[in-house]
């Protein structure tokens, strides 16, 4: 037997508890070619409420009544597939779920020697990939004045180390005074501010009076209007997120400074991950060598049982996590 999440309505603004159910199935019998997985960690992750809407975007839309799919690590416990056997650490999109049966194909390899296993999930794992992506797909460099916001997030505690690391001057925002400290303290930040204290526009002014080079965009709305005021001639935009818009229910009104996109000849990318996945081995060797030397830190919250993994996904979007958001299943 398994316990599963599964979706059972459409969430209208901030998903609740009632937008979900917690159901036990029985696996069937393993199959040749099959693998079966415990799952040890699971992903609660920001861009799964966009899954949650009908209609077409950049990911399938869950559907009602069959579980959530996210990212997870595990250990194989039966294998009819001679990629796998017991013992072996893996990570999979299978999430959301205690147990799993997959096809080798859908299963990727990790080390036992790296622990916790659920850095697989954030600094190691896509969250991860995503701020080393953001990095390149602009051309960070030496030098770079670089603000990150949402930065005591999974993907932006990463960027800016990554950047810092790079020899750029970091600059983050986030929501309280225990990530703006950890921001500095852990992650080495140049300076980090709490976005809730004041204009977003005057700290950012402050934090770099001769503008920035680089915006790492994982909040859209008013920090990304304040980021394009700040933007020197030439500046880089990373469009990687906007959870501040998540939950609303119609869309709100863009930037009313875009003209400077025109004016300081802006550039602006966007980027999906799994547009990535064939240099994940690239990602694999330098951040994990990072992550083993001690120059990159891993941070997360740590909820424990599938029955919690709603509340903490929930939970992302009041800010209670500082680093990846991880619900332990075993």
């Amino acid at each position: 037997m398994s316990r599963e999440i599964r979706l059972a309505s459409r969430p209208n603004g901030i998903p609740t508890a009632a937008n979900f159910t917690l159901a036990r199935t029985e696996l069937e019998p393993l199959e040749d070619q099959k693998v079966l997985v415990r799952n040890l960690f699971m992903s609660v992750d920001p861009y799964m409420r966009g899954r949650m809407n009908d209609g077409k975007s950049y990911v399938p839309a869950f559907e009602l009544g069959k579980p959530l799919d996210g990212g997870a690590v595990g250990e194989v416990i039966e294998s009819r597939a001679k990629e796998f056997k017991p013992g072996d650490a893996v990570t999979s999109n299978f999430g959301w779920r205690e147990y799993c049966i997959a096809s080798p194909k859908d299963l990727h390899p990790v080390s036992r020697e790296i622990q916790p296993l659920s850095v697989y999930l954030g600094t190691l794992g896509m969250t991860g990939m995503t701020a080393w992506v953001g990095l390149n797909v602009v051309e960070v460099k030496a030098g770079d004045v670089i603000f990150v916001s949402g930065a005591a997030g999974a993907v932006g505690n990463v960027a800016g180390q990554l950047a810092k690391l790079r020899g750029c001057r970091v600059i983050g925002s986030a929501g309280s005074a225990e990530k703006v400290k950890f921001l500095r303290e852990e992650c080495g930040f140049d300076i980090a501010f709490n976005y809730r204290v004041g204009p977003i526009a005057e700290q950012l002014h402050l934090a770099a009076l001769d503008g920035i080079d680089v915006y790492f965009d994982n909040v859209g709305g008013e920090t990304l209007e304040a980021a394009l005021s700040a933007l020197r001639v030439h500046g880089r935009i990373i469009a990687c997120g906007g959870i501040s818009g998540y939950n609303e229910e119609k869309p709100r009104p863009g930037p009313s400074n875009l003209f400077n996109i025109i004016t300081k000849r802006l550039t602006m990318k966007g980027l999906i991950v799994r547009d990535w996945l064939d240099h994940q081995a690239e990602f694999e060797k330098e951040v994990g060598g990072y992550f083993k030397a001690g120059k990159v830190k891993h941070k997360e919250t740590v909820v424990k049982g599938i029955d919690k993994a709603v509340g903490a996904f929930i939970g992302l979007f009041q800010g209670q996590n500082v680093g990846k958001m991880v619900v332990e299943l075993a």
